[in-house]
């Protein structure tokens, strides 16, 4: 089992935080989060299952 990891704390530019402001309600960490996962998806960078890829696996 890996330790959790400590908070991290990110600064966003102008055009981030009006896009940010879109989602009202959310938390932005949230957003983020799920923006990520996005792009980590789209990239091929998860499996099927939502897991990292190991690395050299296509």
């Amino acid at each position: 089992m890996t330790a959790p990891c400590p908070p991290l704390r990110v600064h966003v530019d102008d055009d981030t935080a009006r896009l940010l402001r879109l989602y009202r309600g959310e938390r932005p960490a949230a957003v983020i989060a799920r923006a990520v996962r996005m792009l980590a998806t789209a990239d091929g960078r998860l499996d099927t299952a939502g897991r990292i890829k190991q690395r050299g696996t296509p």
